[in-house]
């Protein structure tokens, strides 16, 4: 029987919590439910690693109700932290594939923090590599006004492998979840040894243990030697945290390629289909024939939302042709893909917005998933042959949610 934190496609999630001298974490895990794992037996294996668990530590009366229902775990002190970090652990039943996640998981998993919120201080997801950055792009737009850190992490090889990848990333997810290094209050993703915005991330490779990458926005923290931060502010400190779990499924994906038929885009946008990432050429470029033209034209005209995503991971497609936006297709900037497809899901999802509304929002930088730049085309409403005259979009640099902008700055901490 082997015991393992998720490797590629399995999915796990932790929570925690803090006090005035420790920081209590919570970990929601998500555990793939194969043959080398049962569930609870997770919590047993980590007590067998001793820079998971600080046997020595004395767990009070006070951490114990804090915690409950859930049996703390004491991180043994980090040199130069703020925090002791206390977490607990919860795993989900039954364990899942992350193939297998849909957007009824994430809803599950946002229901469970605003059920716990005001119990811990942060929140680590252990989930598996393959559909992660989809789940970190969704939290991020249900977790509305988000004050804490939710960070999630997994593992490219199981922890009982002798080169596994899954003990440093859990630590160092906790770490920065908890230690006091950065108060960075949104969802990410910590993967070989660094911080990024969820939803500015994609998988690009499937073997290396560094397999994310963020094409557009800067990594917001490094955790080597030194512990590096980028300039960050907290977003929405203020404002009332609010979890949102309706997400619209009528949403897809269509990447162009050379000899794409009218019939198959057609097909495609067909209902019940409300809304469409459609990946271009380069800086959004779509073809020329009418034929195909005439198809989105039709789809948008009925109220299908359709956005334009450039294929190209770097890169914006504030520079296509305006053709696309008289059609009413919505410039998608440089959003990832998966970023795209879950704020759109998100959007429809709330059923007082109307397509308009929808259409607006999508070129608005909500969480800072986008870089809008001041002279971008929104998102004009085709209808019975007619086109309404495009606005311009409002400036923004993306490098943090709600449209704010701060200067990159640099700051060490040793670890």
């Amino acid at each position: 029987m082997h015991s393992q934190l998720p490797q590629a496609g399995l999915t796990l999630m932790i929570y925690a919590h803090a006090c005035t001298l420790h920081t209590r974490l919570a970990c929601l895990l998500f555990h793939p439910g194969y043959d080398w794992h049962t569930l609870g037996s997770l919590q047993t294996k980590i007590k067998t690693y001793p820079t998971l668990y600080d046997k020595d530590y004395c767990i009070t009366t006070d951490d114990k109700h804090c915690f409950e229902p859930f049996q703390p775990i004491p991180l043994p002190f980090v040199r130069d932290s703020k925090h002791r970090v206390l977490y607990c652990i919860t795993e989900y039943d039954p364990l899942m594939d992350s193939c297998n996640m849909n957007m009824d998981d994430w809803a599950k998993l946002a229901r469970d923090i605003e059920k716990h919120y005001e119990q811990f201080d942060g929140f680590v997801i252990l989930h598996g590599t393959d559909t992660m950055c989809y789940t970190a792009s969704a939290l991020s737009f249900m977790l509305e006004n988000l004050g804490k850190p939710v960070i999630l992490t997994g593992a490219q090889l199981p922890l009982s492998e002798t080169r596994s990848d899954a003990h440093g990333n859990m630590l160092g997810a906790l770490l920065m979840a908890g230690s006091g290094y950065a108060h960075i209050p949104e969802v990410c993703i910590y993967f070989g040894h660094q911080l990024l915005r969820g939803n500015r991330t994609s998988k690009t490779s499937a073997t290396s243990f560094s397999p994310y990458s963020s094409p557009n926005l800067p990594t917001l923290a490094t955790l080597g030697m030194n512990v590096s931060i980028a300039g960050h502010h907290a977003r929405c400190r203020d404002l009332k945290f609010k979890a949102h779990s309706a997400m619209c499924p009528d949403v897809g994906t269509l990447t162009l390629f050379p000899g794409m038929t009218p019939q198959l885009v057609e097909t495609f946008l067909q209902p019940p289909l409300k809304g469409a990432v459609l990946q271009t050429y380069g800086a959004g470029h779509f073809p020329t024939q009418r034929p195909l033209l005439d198809k989105v034209a039709q789809a948008c005209g009925r109220g299908v939302v359709v956005v334009n995503c450039s294929q190209c991971p770097h890169g914006t497609t504030h520079t296509a042709s305006e053709e696309l936006c008289e059609l009413g297709v919505v410039s998608g900037a440089d959003l990832t893909v998966e970023a795209a497809l879950t704020k759109l899901s998100f959007l429809l999802g709330q059923t007082h917005l109307s397509v308009h509304d929808v259409r607006k929002r999508m070129e608005e930088d909500l969480r800072g998933e986008m870089t809008v730049e001041s002279c971008t085309l929104t998102a004009a409403v085709y209808s019975k042959g007619t086109v309404e005259s495009c606005s311009k979009g409002t400036a923004s640099n993306g490098l943090h949610p709600d449209g704010e902008q701060s200067n990159a700055i640099t700051t060490n901490h040793q670890s």
